[in-house]
């Protein structure tokens, strides 16, 4: 399988934009959300990452398919 860098940079990118947008766009409740987060457990963080990892996966599976 050849790696289109150029493809993995942008998607990168898009990352790095679509993640600024919240605490750009509504500071005070990204803020709010960060404290509710950092009181979390770590299970309960790990459970929420692999639930968006999943949700990413569909959606590139979709999106590329």
């Amino acid at each position: 399988m050849d790696i289109a860098w150029d493809d993995l940079w942008a998607a990168v990118a898009l990352m790095l934009i679509i993640e600024g947008i919240m605490p750009f766009i509504n500071p005070g409740p990204f803020r709010r959300m960060l404290k509710v987060v950092s009181e979390m457990e770590e299970k309960s963080i790990r459970i929420l990452g692999m639930v968006w990892i999943g949700v990413g996966l569909a959606a590139l599976y979709w999106v590329r398919g």
